[in-house]
């Protein structure tokens, strides 16, 4: 009954991550008006790659980006996060080092090996003392963004994905390399807007969509299932019920999970018991993959393993994206509840960081 007592939440949620999840579109927003008084150099547009490095919360932006805008963004674009810096990294190269603390130790260290090469940098940080990256931003002259994560009041990178995800797209659009209209946005934040008055807290369990979903996924090891732009939100959702919910999960994508992984359901015999499988539903999907999705359902259940999907409703691939990753930010924070941990505590990655230094 955790999931209809505002009290019990509260008291569990002492990071205000709830609120954090409620102000996405203000942060949506806020990066939209941020982007008028922010400049680009006119050579940052004669590139032929595009390049994007950042970690956790940083990284799954960028996902959510490459999965929506893949078919529109005019040169190819990949997501390498960690150390390594490849050969062909170059002047033709724009390369996005993306760190919302500023602080986080995989980008930072490539900073001045991408320079070498004579990459074009923008950088994308929270303005904060602790930034690294914004401090060498401001002295090299790095363009970029530099952000006041007053909409995150959480103070957590994975509860500030508006600014990553928009932060992103805002650069691209200003460097040309993405034909995107900033002001056209209001249409999508009015629908967030609505659709979130449906999974905030006060919502009784009967009536929210999100709460539902939770409770299903309870004690049980969720596999996110879905295919082409919503690749991205599969791995979100993945590190939320990871990271947020305590709960361990995997995901896997359409068509190429039905060429090797319905062949591994039947097998250990406790998957029957163990795994459920969540799909996000589109109908904006290639016609083959919603049959492909329907069939693959049907093979799942026929090896008596729990089957839950979500038809999403937006009307376009950003706004559908969009509406899912809404949606699972909520699904992981009430089964955090569910599970009595803290959404917002990360214990065991902060043992690994400290153990790191």
């Amino acid at each position: 009954m955790i999931l209809n007592n505002i009290k019990q939440i509260n008291k569990l949620d002492n990071n205000n991550v709830a609120e954090s999840i409620q102000l996405f579109c203000n942060q949506i927003q806020q990066v939209l008006e941020d982007a008028d008084s922010i400049t680009i150099p006119r050579e940052y547009k004669n590139i032929t790659q595009i390049v994007i490095n950042g970690m956790g919360g940083s990284n799954l932006g960028a996902g959510i980006v490459k999965s929506v805008f893949n078919d529109q963004i005019k040169a190819p674009i990949s997501i390498t996060p960690g150390y390594a810096v490849f050969n062909n990294i170059n002047k033709n190269t724009l390369y996005f080092v993306v760190s919302y603390s500023g602080a986080t130790e995989e980008p930072l260290s490539v900073f001045h090996a991408v320079k070498k090469q004579k990459a074009k940098i923008i950088g994308i940080t929270s303005r904060n003392a602790k930034s690294k990256l914004m401090k060498i931003m401001l002295k090299d002259n790095i363009p970029g963004y530099i952000f006041n994560a007053k909409y995150n009041p959480s103070g957590k990178p994975h509860f500030g994905l508006g600014y990553s995800i928009f932060g992103i797209i805002a650069m691209l659009s200003k460097a040309g390399l993405l034909e995107i209209k900033l002001d056209k946005m209001q249409n999508i934040i009015s629908f967030l807007k609505k659709q979130n008055k449906k999974l905030i807290s006060e919502i009784k369990l009967d009536d929210n969509i999100a709460k539902k979903i939770a409770v299903k996924l309870y004690e049980k090891q969720p596999i996110v299932v879905g295919a082409e732009f919503l690749t991205g939100n599969l791995r979100v959702l993945r590190n939320q019920l990871c990271e947020n919910s305590k709960n361990f999960a995997s995901y896997l994508i359409l068509p190429d999970l039905n060429h090797y992984a319905m062949e591994g359901l039947a097998n250990p015999k406790s998957n029957k018991k163990n795994l459920i499988f969540f799909f996000l539903d589109s109908k904006l999907y290639h016609p083959r993959v919603q049959k492909r999705s329907a069939l693959t359902k049907q093979v799942i259940k026929n090896s008596n393993i729990q089957v839950i999907n979500h038809q999403l409703t937006g009307k376009t691939k950003l706004e559908q994206s969009l509406e899912a990753l809404q949606l699972s930010s909520w699904i992981a924070f009430y089964l955090a509840m569910l599970n009595n941990t803290n959404p917002a505590n990360v214990p065991i990655v902060d043992w690994f960081k400290k153990k790191l230094r």
